[in-house]
Order: C-alpha cells, then structure tokens, then sequence
C-alpha cells in the first residue's frame, strides 16, 4: 500500500505539463537517435545531458529527460535493424536476424509495429517489477557499509568482465582505464595534486560531461569521417503496416517470457540488453525446434529479443537507484547525471529524494505509452530519417557537443580536452575496446576510493574489514566466479571442439 502511495506521488511529479513536454521531447529525440546506426542509448543520454544541465531544469525533470531519451533510443534501433539491416545500438543485433528477412518479404510494416508492442509489453512488465522490487532491494541495501559498497563496485566491474564474451581482457582493460581517468585531480584527503601534469584546468579532475561527449560523440563522428556514402538504401515499409491478431497471439507469449528474463539479466550490474537479447533469442530459438523459421523472418525470433531489451533497459535501473551502482552504461551516464545536481544515488535516496526516484518510476509508464502511440503512426517518417547523408549528420552532432560541453564550465580548455579523448575514444574503438566499460570505470573510480578509505578509517587500516562480514563475502565469492566465466566458457569451448574432432 505504501509503494502505491508513493507511486502516485510520483505519477504527480511526472504529470506536471513541463515534465510531459520534456518526456514527449526526449522520447522523440531518443527514437531518432536510436534509428541512426551506431548511435545507442549512450549517445542519446550523452548528447542531452548537458543541455539539461545547461538550461537549469530541476533533477527530477532532468532524469525524466535521460529516461525518456534511453527508452526512445531502445524502441529506435529496431528502425534500421529492420530496414537496414544495420542495428541501431548492440541491443538491436539479435534483431536483424529475422526483422530485415520480414522486411526483404513485403512485411516491414508487420515487423516495426509487432516489434513496437513488444518493446512496450516487455518495458511494462520490467516497470512493474521495478515499482515491486526496487523499494524492497533500497531496504535491505540500508545494510551496505563501506566495505560493502567498494566490494559491490569490484563485482560490478567483474561483472563488465565476466558477461561480455569474447572481448573479457578488453573490458577489464577499458574499466581500469577509467579508473585511472578518475583519479586526476586533487586528493580529497591529502590534497596533492594526482596526474594534473602542472595544469590548473585539471585540478578539480576531469569533468563528467567531457568524457562521456567526448568518448562517444566525437568517436562517432570521426567514424562518420571514415563512411563517405550518403546513407543506406532502406526497405520501404509497404504491405500491410500492422499486424493481425493470430500474430499477435503467436508470439504474446514469447514476449512475455522474454520480458521476464530480460528484466531478471537487467538487474544484474554490467549484464546490459545486449545479452538479454541474445539469451532470450537463442532460447525462444530451442523452444521452437524444427518448427520455427528462425534467421528466416520468424516473427517470435522479432518479438523475443526487442521484448527483452527494452526489458533490460528498465531493469538496470533497479541497481542504479537501490546500490548506485550502474546496471549498464547508459545508467552510468545517469549516475553522472545525478552527481551533476549532488544526489548520491544508493538506497537513501528513496528517503531523502522521493520525488526524483519516484517521478522517474512513473515517467517509465508515460514514456513507454507516448513511444508506442509515436512510433507506430510515424513509422513512414523515421525511414525516410534513415536516407540523412552524414554531411548533415557530422556537424550537427559536433555543434550540439561542443555547445554541451561549452556550458557546463565555460572554458576552451574543455574543448581541446574532449576533442582530446574524442580521438583517444576513436583509437580505442578502431581497437574493439568497449567504450561503455570505460565509463563504468570512471564514474565507479571516486566511489570506490572514497569508500575504500572510508572502511579503512573504521578499521584503523585493518584490510580485514573488506572480507569480514557476509555481505562482502558473499559478493567476494560472485567477483571469483564472474572472472572465471570467460576462461571457463573457453575452457568448455575447447573441450567441444576436440569432441568433434575426435568424433571426425
């Protein structure tokens, strides 16, 4: 009863006509961002935030505008998966096996909205779940001390290492090297000047906004450099635009059981959508055995993987708000967005700020129910978006940068300092690092220091503290286990290969 309550204190918040406006705006924004292949979630958030950070809005309206722009740009990659078959974001690969098949087939119309409804099914029923447990999970994370907290970050970082695949060593890598971004500036216990290399700009650190612009929005645009072709030739949506009811029947369930799972991979810190879509595909893939067209324009091998995305979407938000701890990249842009207005995201935050926590909750609802009447009319419209040369697209996206970035701190310094990282996160890119594990790192960086030292003040400098109570123990236990996956899934993986070879 009393989470009912704070959900329509939170329905109140996100109702006002500003918070609207700015939910109608960033869904739209998010949507076109998503469409655009390459550019995700992360992007969308990055791009915006500092433009709400500029223009004074209060956190609450802030964060419902970062949310808005998150959900927009999972509905939009499906876009350009479907009709170009390039995903919109890593969340949308697993999409592109059967939607640009259904497209090839006269079915694009069928495909987006079915795609559409299920993005919806599948971010309702993950938003439920966050209405459910997140107030529980905020209740018993009052138990985390210090020492909890930094375990909890070394298992969030783990997790980035564990769950990625074939690239663990690149994600650690990545990871450390945002920690190492962190610690520039001036100690906050010693004062010493830590990596400002004699540079006064650098002594408060460097600043949030100027990795994330630069790490994603100027990388991207010297990897629009390299693409000379003015765009893609995509499927036109003809034929019928929606789709009936024995096909939304067909794959209701699917949907549903995707969404489910999707949100459970969610909540897992450094899991993300990408690997919620991937399970629930190959899954649904198993269920269906000899009697599925999966890779062929099977529509449950459409609806399996948009529905867990978007679910996952909404479930990382569950470890943002309730530990402060990102459950993928683009909460930890949010984080950050956070940081910006002081709001220490973790469990007293649901005391302390019900306003911002709750009013985002119920903005999910909102945002998720504008997407869907949006994208199923406009479908026309966000194709022909998808023709836009990157000799439009290039400068745009520079102008919105650096005037973002600009401000913030109103300084040049800032300019050449994200230009800077802009062509270090390019090299990193052209070298498969993900950029996602890098921000991670950054923002997890003070957190971790501060909460390690912290813990050791409590114990006098006794390391002891670190592993001496369950919590930490436990959590111990699951960064073992995370950093084993990678070497036991190649272990498993060799193993396999030498069967079929013998077996040959």
């Amino acid at each position: 009863m009393e989470t009912l309550n704070f959900l329509m204190q939170g329905f109140d918040v996100a109702t006002r006509p500003t918070n609207l406006l700015v939910a109608l705006f960033g869904a739209f924004v998010g949507t076109v961002v998503g469409l655009l292949p390459g550019l995700g979630p992360i992007n969308g958030v990055a791009l915006l935030l500092p433009l709400a950070f500029a223009l004074g809005l209060p956190p609450e309206t802030a964060l419902i505008l970062l949310a808005a722009v998150y959900l927009g740009c999972e509905y939009g990659g499906r876009i350009s998966a479907i009709l170009l078959n390039v995903p919109g974001d890593a969340a949308a690969v697993m999409t592109t096996l059967d939607g640009y098949p259904l497209a090839r087939q006269g079915k694009a119309g069928i495909a987006l909205s079915l795609s559409a409804v299920s993005s919806f099914i599948g971010s309702i029923i993950a938003t439920c779940g966050v209405v459910l447990f997140a107030p529980l999970l905020a209740k018993w994370a009052v138990a985390f001390g210090p020492a909890e907290y930094f375990v909890l970050m070394i298992f969030a970082i783990a997790c980035l290492g564990g769950m990625v695949g074939d690239k663990p060593v690149k994600t650690l890598m990545a990871a450390l090297m945002g920690l190492g971004l962190a610690t520039v500036g001036v100690d906050s216990t010693t004062g010493v000047y830590r990596f400002t290399f004699g540079s006064v700009s650098l002594s408060d650190g460097i600043q949030f906004v100027i990795v994330v612009i630069g790490f994603f929005s100027v990388s991207e645009i010297l990897l629009m450099l390299e693409k000379t072709h003015s765009g893609q030739q995509a499927v036109k949506a003809s034929g019928r635009l929606l789709f009936n009811f024995k096909e939304f029947c067909l794959t209701f369930f699917t949907m549903v059981r995707s969404a489910v799972a999707g949100f459970v991979i969610g909540t897992l810190p450094g899991a993300g959508a990408t690997i919620a879509s991937a399970m629930t595909y190959m899954s649904e893939k198993r269920m269906a055995g000899d009697k599925g067209r999966f890779g062929d324009g099977d529509l449950r091998g459409l609806a399996a993987p948009e529905a867990a995305n978007n679910a996952s979407a909404c479930g990382s938000l569950i470890p943002m708000l309730t530990l402060g701890v990102p459950g993928s990249g683009t909460t930890a842009v949010m984080i950050g967005a956070l940081t910006l207005y002081n709001i220490t995201p973790g469990p007293l935050l649901f005391e302390q700020q019900p306003d911002v926590v709750w009013g985002l909750i119920a903005s999910l609802f909102i945002g998720n129910v504008i997407l869907l009447i949006m994208n199923i009319p406009l479908v026309g419209l966000f194709s022909r978006m998808l023709s836009v040369p990157n000799w439009v697209l290039v400068p745009t996206i520079t102008v919105i940068s650096m005037v973002g970035v600009y401000s913030v701190h109103s300084t040049v310094f800032d300019l050449v300092l994200m230009v800077g990282l802009g062509v270090f996160g390019y090299l990193l890119r052209k070298l498969d690092f993900p950029l996602s594990a890098l921000i991670l790192g950054f923002v997890l960086g003070e957190m971790m220091e501060d909460n390690l030292r912290r813990a050791l003040s409590i114990s006098n400098g006794e390391l002891g503290i670190l592993w001496g109570s369950p919590i930490t123990l436990a959590l111990w236990a699951l960064t073992v286990a995370m950093l084993a996956m990678p070497g036991l899934r190649w272990y498993l993986k060799r193993r396999r290969g030498n069967v079929v070879e013998a077996q040959a």
